[in-house]
């Protein structure tokens, strides 16, 4: 673990937290990213005087000053987990550590103070202890927490700022894709690449979903669902979609995945299935695959399923790939047992409900 500093938080009563019955009715149906919790956490930064004043307290707006850094330059980093209830009414948090030290390395690629790992954690588990009336308790439901930090020096000029605010926000989470999306069709970009050599694809930062956004809407139109990025060098290399890493899998019972290069996202649902496979013996290649392979494997047979990864939607079956003057489908169009399997290996380790060989599960009460 990097770094061992913790701070005493402030508790501030909420005033007025949901009613319960309120609450109840929008954890029937919370969607994604939208039932949020009545708390947050923030902590502050300041040069000089390191990371101070931590409170958990009512989610509630920020009084920034327009000049912020942010707004200007875009100093900002994120992260994306879950915390899951168990079958015996408690909760526990998946590989959370890895969440904090991606969190840091991409403060470290930002330019951004480096927030302590058990800080981090120190944060996201006082917002699950507060907000553990938000679980829902629907199949698949979970606490999303979303840890950020943004620079909210008010100046202008072009250089890392000298304040920081950390926090953390929680929703209450359903399935990410409305209806359970059996399997996804893909919009090929040629127009878009998302991340580059020495870029900042590697890091969690807002600034690489705003650049992707102009390819997710043109595969929208295209009546796509998601849209998948190839290499910017030579435009012929799969590399991710814009929020999910990808997996294929092989009539010869191998698997692979695109190797982390700089300009692929280290995902930690893609790093657990990585290892979930190969405890199963399942061979595992971490190798670029190219479109027009992709293409053909695919009609052959030689590729028998697709798939994406991700906390929010888990594993998703990818069943066609659309682009200009091409349309092929995946294993028949609909999801296949490879997927199905190492998705329910990974829930049933995330809901305590299989064995975790590799203590990634940390119960919280």
């Amino acid at each position: 673990m990097h770094g061992t500093n913790l701070l005493s938080f402030v508790a501030e009563p909420h005033p007025a937290p949901m009613d319960p019955a309120e609450r109840a009715a929008l954890l029937r149906d919370p969607g994604f990213g939208r039932a949020f919790t009545d708390h947050m956490v923030s902590i502050r930064f300041e040069q000089g005087r390191g990371w101070h004043d931590a409170r958990v307290g009512p989610r509630r707006p920020l009084e920034m000053d327009p000049a912020s850094a942010v707004f200007h330059y875009a100093q900002e980093i994120f992260e994306g987990l879950k915390a899951y209830k168990l079958a015996d009414g408690g909760a526990a948090l998946f590989r959370a550590d890895a969440n904090a030290a991606r969190f840091r390395a991409s403060a470290e690629r930002m330019a951004m103070p480096v927030l302590p790992d058990a800080l981090f954690l120190q944060a996201v588990r006082e917002l699950v202890a507060a907000d553990r009336a938000w679980f829902p308790d629907i199949p698949g439901g979970s606490l999303y927490l979303r840890p950020f930090m943004i620079a909210d020096e008010a100046f202008l000029g072009v250089r890392p700022a000298s304040r920081y605010l950390f926090l953390v926000i929680a929703t209450a989470a359903g399935a990410y894709f409305r209806g359970g999306a059996p399997a996804v069709t893909l919009w090929t970009s040629e127009d878009y690449t998302r991340a580059a050599p020495g870029g900042t694809g590697a890091a969690k930062c807002g600034g690489n979903y705003a650049g992707s956004l102009a390819a997710q809407a043109e595969a929208i139109r295209h009546g796509c669902d998601q849209v998948v990025f190839l290499d910017a060098a030579e435009r012929r290399w799969v590399e991710e979609l814009g929020g999910m890493n990808l997996f294929f899998a092989f009539a010869d019972g191998s698997l692979r995945t695109p190797p982390l290069s700089g300009t692929i996202l280290p995902g930690i649902t893609r790093d657990s299935l990585l290892a979930i496979a190969r405890d199963a013996g399942v061979r595992v290649e971490e190798e670029r695959y190219a479109l027009a392979d992709w293409r053909a494997d695919a009609e052959s047979g030689r590729l028998t399923e697709a798939f994406a990864c991700g906390t929010a939607a888990v594993v998703t079956p990818i069943g066609r790939v659309r682009g200009r003057g091409f349309d092929f489908a995946v294993g028949g169009g609909a999801g296949g047992p490879v997927a199905a399997e190492l998705k329910a290996a990974l829930t049933g380790i995330q809901l305590g409900e299989r064995p975790d060989p590799h203590g990634w599960v940390e119960r919280l009460f």
